[in-house]
C-alpha cells in the first residue's frame, strides 16, 4: 500500500480544477510562478486605479470619484486578503463600484483590463466570457459619452484589450495545468522515494535477520552442540578422560560466550583476534573433531576480514556436521593459497548423505544454505560432493585480491601438520576422496 507524504498532500490541495475544467490556482498556492503572476495582476489593478484617480486627486477633475475609488481599492484588497471568502458576492461588489466610477469618469476604463483577468480567474467559462463582453460594452459606452463621441479607436481599443485578456487567460490556464502536471510528477516521485526507502529498510531488516540467523547457527548452536557431545563422551569415559572432557567443555563454553559477545557487538570473532586464519583453523579443527588433520598449502597472505570470517564459519559448520552426523574415522581440512584465490576443503570418510537431503530437523540443510550464502557474498563458489556410505567433500573457492601481502612465518606461513612444503604454491587439485584426504 503506497503512502502519501505531507508534502504530497499539500501539493494536491494546492491545485484544483475549476467547475468547467479551467485550472484555477487558489490563493496561497505553493507554485512560485503562478503566485508571481497573481501578484502582478493585483499590482496592475492598483496601478491603473491610481492612474485613473490621479487627475481627481490633483484637482484637475471633480474629487467626487475619490471616495468610490477608495472603496473599490479597499473592497478589492479585502477580497484578496480574505481568499477563503465567497468569491461571487465580492466580485459583484467590485464590479458594481467600478461601473459606478466608470459612469462618473471614463478615465476608469483602464481598470477594466485587470478586471477581465479577475472574471477569468473567478467565474466559470460560461459566465466569464459574457462578463468580459458586458464590461467591454460598458467601457465603449463610457468612451462614447466622453468628449469627441464614439470613434473606431474607442471601440477597437477595448475590444482588443478584451481579446488579449482572454488569450492571456488561456495561456495562464495552460501554464497552470503544466505546473499541476509537474507537481503531480513531483508527488509521484516523493511517494516512490518513500516506498523505495521503506523497501530498502525492509530489505535491510531481512538481511540483518538472515545474518543473525547464520551467526547464531554457526556460533552459539555449534558451540552448544559441541558441549553436548563432550558431555556425553564424559559420561562413559574413564575418570582421567572425563576430567579432560570437562576441561574441554569449559573451554568450549568460554569460547562460545566470547563468540556471543563479539557477534552481538559485530566485532571480529575471538578465534581471529590473536591468531592468523591458518592457526585459527588448526585450533578449530583440533578442538571440534579430535584426530582431524589440518593442512596448509601455499604462502598465506592477508585476507579481508569478511573472507577470513566466512572461511572460519565454514570450517566450524562443516566440522560440526562431521562431529554430529558423519561418524567418520578420518577427517582432513586443507587451506590453500593459490594465485588469485584461496580454497578451503573439508573431507571426511563418514556415512555421507545425498545432496539435497538432510536430517529431519533440517540443521544440515540450513548449514549448507548458510555456507553457500557466505561464500557467494564474497564472489566465490561452494561445492558439496557426497553420497551415502562414501563420505563427504566440501570445497570452497574465494577470489583474492592480487595485491594481497604475504604473511611472514610468525603469522602462520610455516606448514602445519601434514602439510607439504610451501616453497611453491601447488596447482588447484580436484576434490579428494575421503581415502585420499586421510592419507
Amino acid at each position: 500500500m503506497s503512502r502519501t507524504t505531507p508534502s504530497a498532500l499539500r501539493a494536491r490541495r494546492a491545485v484544483r480544477p475549476a467547475p468547467d475544467g479551467v485550472a484555477v490556482p487558489p490563493p496561497g498556492s505553493d507554485m512560485p510562478s503562478l503566485r508571481l503572476v497573481r501578484l502582478a495582476l493585483h499590482g496592475s489593478f492598483y496601478v491603473l486605479l491610481a492612474v485613473a484617480a490621479a487627475p481627481a486627486a490633483a484637482g484637475g477633475k471633480s474629487p467626487a470619484t475619490l471616495l468610490p475609488a477608495a472603496v473599490l481599492a479597499a473592497a478589492y484588497g479585502l477580497g484578496v486578503i480574505r481568499s477563503t471568502a465567497r468569491r461571487g458576492p465580492w466580485l459583484t461588489a467590485v464590479t458594481a463600484v467600478w461601473l459606478l466610477l466608470l459612469a462618473m469618469d471614463h478615465g476608469y476604463s483602464y481598470v477594466a483590463f485587470p478586471l477581465f483577468f479577475l472574471f477569468l480567474g473567478t467565474l466559470p467559462v460560461r459566465w466569464a466570457h459574457p462578463a468580459i463582453a458586458t464590461a467591454t460594452a460598458a467601457v465603449v459606452a463610457a468612451q462614447a459619452a466622453a468628449p469627441g463621441g464614439l470613434t473606431a479607436a474607442k471601440v477597437i481599443g477595448p475590444a482588443a484589450g478584451a481579446a488579449v485578456a482572454i488569450l492571456t487567460g488561456y495561456g495562464y490556464a495552460a501554464l497552470y495545468r503544466e505546473s499541476r502536471k509537474r507537481q503531480q510528477l513531483i508527488d509521484d516521485l516523493l511517494r516512490t522515494r518513500d516506498e523505495l526507502a521503506a523497501a530498502q529498510r525492509e530489505a535491510g531488516r531481512l538481511a540483518e535477520r538472515q545474518r543473525l540467523a547464520r551467526e547464531i547457527h554457526d556460533t552459539l548452536a555449534q558451540g552448544l552442540s559441541s558441549i553436548v557431545l563432550l558431555a556425553r563422551a564424559a559420561e562413559t569415559a574413564a575418570p582421567d578422560t572425563a576430567r579432560e572432557r570437562v576441561r574441554e567443555i569449559g573451554l568450549t563454553a568460554s569460547d562460545n560466550l566470547a563468540e556471543a559477545r563479539r557477534f552481538v557487538q559485530a566485532l571480529t570473532p575471538p578465534a581471529l583476534e590473536d591468531a592468523p586464519l591458518p592457526e585459527a583453523l588448526r585450533r578449530v579443527t583440533a578442538r571440534t573433531v579430535p584426530g582431524a588433520v589440518f593442512r596448509l598449502d601455499g604462502d598465506p597472505c592477508t585476507l579481508p576480514m569478511e573472507t577470513e570470517v566466512a572461511l572460519l564459519r565454514l570450517t566450524q559448520e562443516a566440522l560440526a556436521n562431521v562431529a554430529r552426523h558423519a561418524n567418520a574415522d578420518r577427517t582432513a581440512v586443507t587451506l590453500a593459497f593459490l594465485d588469485g584465490q584461496v580454497t578451503l576443503d573439508v573431507y571426511d570418510d563418514g556415512v555421507g548423505f545425498a545432496p539435497g537431503d538432510g536430517p529431519a530437523d533440517g540443521r544440515r540443510t540450513f548449514g549448507l544454505h548458510g555456507m553457500r550464502e557466505r561464500i557467494a557474498a564474497l564472489g566465490g563458489t561452494l561445492t558439496v560432493e557426497s553420497a551415502p556410505g562414501e563420505g563427504t567433500a566440501i570445497a570452497a573457492v574465494v577470489p583474492v585480491d592480487s595485491g594481497a601481502r604475504p604473511r611472514d612465518a610468525v603469522s602462520g606461513g610455516a606448514p602445519s601438520e601434514g602439510a607439504p612444503g610451501a616453497s611453491s604454491p601447488p596447482r588447484r587439485r580436484p576434490a579428494a576422496t575421503p581415502k585420499e584426504a586421510a592419507a
